[in-house]
Parts: C-alpha cells; structure tokens; sequence
C-alpha cells in the first residue's frame, strides 16, 4: 500500500527492517524524494563549487541559514577565490565576517586558503583526506565538501543529522558523545546511496532543518520517514534526541565606554590570545562603574571630561560565557592621544572589525 506526502506516492519497506543498517537504508528513497520536491534554494546549493560549499559551510556554523545569506553574498563578491582568501589582509578578512562570531574560523579560512596556494595550485584537493587535513575542517565539513562538490561517498553528521538518526532509530544514547557521532557516520557511510551522496547528505540535513525540528517539536505528520521512524512509532520523538546537561555559563559584569573627541571614538584591540582575539572593542572595564567612577577607570581627571551620557545595558552570550554590561557615552574636553586611539566614526563602521557583543554601543555612533 502506497502513502501519499504531497505529490510523492511512497512505498513503505516490503518488510520491517530488523537493523539499524537496513533502516536507514530503506529511508534513502523517501527522503530523497522529498528533499527533490522541497529543498530551499539556497545560493551555495545552485553553484555548488568547491570553494563556495566550503565557505558556505563554515559560516553555517552556530548560525541560522537566513542570516548567513547576506554574508555569504558579500564574502563572495569580496573574495571570489581561494587565492584573494589567502591574499586578503586579516582585518579585512575579521571586517567580513563581523556579525557571525566565533572568529578564529574566519582565520582559519585563511590559513586553509594559504595552504591550498602553497601545496594544491590554490584549488581544493579532491580527496576526504587531504580536506580534512585543512585548518579549521572536521569530518563533518570534509563530508559535506567532499560529497556535494566531489562526489565522495562520505557522510556529513551534524546536529540536523544526529537528531534525524537519534528519532529515526530510537536511540537513547547521548548524542554529544563523540562515540555516538562516529557511529552514525560509519552506518551512514555504509548505507548512503552512493549514486549521489551530496544530494542524500543534503536530504538529511534539510530533513532536520525543516520537519525534524529541535526542542521536541517534530513534523511527524509530514515526514516522509515517518512509516520508518521508531521515535514516533512508540510515541518518544519528542523526548529524542538525548543530550548531557550544558555546564551553567560563567557571568561577567563590565562595563563599556564609548569615548568620543569631536567625530572620533577610541578603540582598542584586543589580545592575539582568548576571547575575541585580535579584535577591536570600545574600552572597557569589569564591573559596574557608577558615574563618579568613570574617570578613575579610564585614567582620565573631572577636567578632562565634557560630559557623559548613560547608554543602555546589553547581555551578550557566548558559549561558555555571559557579559552583563552597562554603558556610557563619555565627551572629552579634547583629544587624549596618549590613553586612547581615535577612530573617525566613518572608520570605524567601514574598516574595523568590531564583535556583536558591542552591537549595542556601536549603534551609538550613528
């Protein structure tokens, strides 16, 4: 008996899979299936080059498909090649990618990008070992290169995946364990349909962006894996997948300044080592400096100070950390060279790269 999920007609498995193995093979042609009629045409997807899958990847990581498209349009038009990536001047490059954190992988690009000039005539290689051999590239990454660029039967898990597999099998296990991860990816690898392995990959994924969602809020009704799908079959798919408990984030109190002679705001950069390295930021301070603190903390004497403007509180979350900050707007009586370094406001929107975590304070300057 066939079932209906739009315009598909699908056949469920002549028999019940008795493995793992045999599972997940028997979802390949349901969910490719689906994945032809409703795949997102996305700008990476249509020209799926070597060098755009990777960027496109990369900046996908922790961030949202939607937010990533500007980005991805603008880095392209900027550095077009693997070459420009490798040529391109660091803040240039953290200039680029300001907006979507987690900054080393932007300079990871670079040193893959050189590495690729110097050793691969400045194009991809085109085998799973040598692209996962690249800075800043996982298994997951290499899969997805290998297979949607290159062909490779090579499976590509991230989180979308490991929740598809988790429900699909009814798997209790602790997906955060690596041992978990490096399971889905031997079966995958074994059972992908070999005849178009970026497309199955894709399939996955886009399954688990889309229907299989997070939070205990799947789509069953409108999977085409749900004839297959043990977690919704004993009525746990909301309970699935299963993850350790995230360690409580450490909280941090600051506060930032926004210093300003005329229309020149100070910037600082940032340690080579640790948070936001080698970024630029707004002085600031740890904790909550009442008003009548604020030329002690900058080093600055009341004449110094023309007036200064409270500006608002901001929380900004990384991943291990939260910064709680307060905010003033602090006019100098004239130019301090020798305590701050003073930015053209212009400057400063146009060339420095400066982290989402001063969104707020920076906004302050138009």
């Amino acid at each position: 008996m066939e079932y209906l999920y739009g315009k598909l007609k699908l056949k469920p498995p002549a028999r019940e899979p008795e493995s793992p193995g045999e599972r997940l093979s028997a979802s390949s042609r349901p969910v490719l299936a689906w994945y032809r009629e409703h795949r997102r045409a996305l700008p990476w997807r249509e020209d799926p080059s070597p060098y755009r899958v990777w960027i496109s990847e990369i900046m996908l990581q922790q961030t949202r498909v939607e937010a990533v498209k500007p980005y991805f349009a603008r880095f392209m038009e900027a550095l077009p090649d693997i070459k420009s990536l490798s040529e391109v001047e660091e803040e240039r490059l953290l200039k680029l990618w300001e907006g979507l954190g987690y900054y080393n992988r932007a300079r990871n690009l670079k040193k893959a990008a050189q590495r690729m000039v110097e050793y691969y005539g400045g194009c991809m290689p085109g085998s799973y070992e040598e692209i996962l051999s690249l800075p800043g590239i996982g298994s997951y990454t290499a899969g997805a290169i290998g297979s949607i660029a290159f062909g490779l039967a090579k499976p590509a898990v991230d989180g979308n995946v490991l929740r598809v597999m988790a429900r699909l099998l009814a798997d209790r296990e602790d997906i955060k364990k690596a041992a978990v991860k490096k399971r889905y990816e031997a079966l995958i690898e074994e059972r992908m349909d070999k005849s178009c392995p970026g497309e199955y990959n894709q399939a996955l994924i886009e399954l688990g962006a889309l229907l299989c969602l997070p939070s205990g809020r799947p789509a069953c009704g409108d999977c085409p894996l749900s004839p297959l799908c043990l977690a919704r079959r004993e009525g746990i798919a909301g309970e699935l997948p299963v993850r350790a408990a995230k360690k409580p984030r450490r909280r941090e109190e600051r506060t930032v300044f926004v210093v300003q002679w005329e229309d020149r705001t100070a910037v600082r950069k940032r340690s080579a080592r640790g948070l936001l390295a080698s970024m630029y930021e707004f002085p600031n301070v740890e904790g909550h400096v009442s008003e009548n603190g604020i030329g002690p903390a900058l080093g600055l004497e009341e004449e110094d100070i023309l007036k200064t403007e409270r500006l608002p509180d901001a929380v900004h979350i990384f991943s291990h950390v939260e910064w709680h900050m307060a905010g003033y707007r602090v006019k100098l009586v004239k130019e301090r060279p020798e305590l701050f370094t003073m930015i053209k406001n212009e400057e400063i929107h146009e060339k420095y790269p400066l982290p989402n975590a001063f969104g707020v304070y920076t906004k302050a300057l138009m």
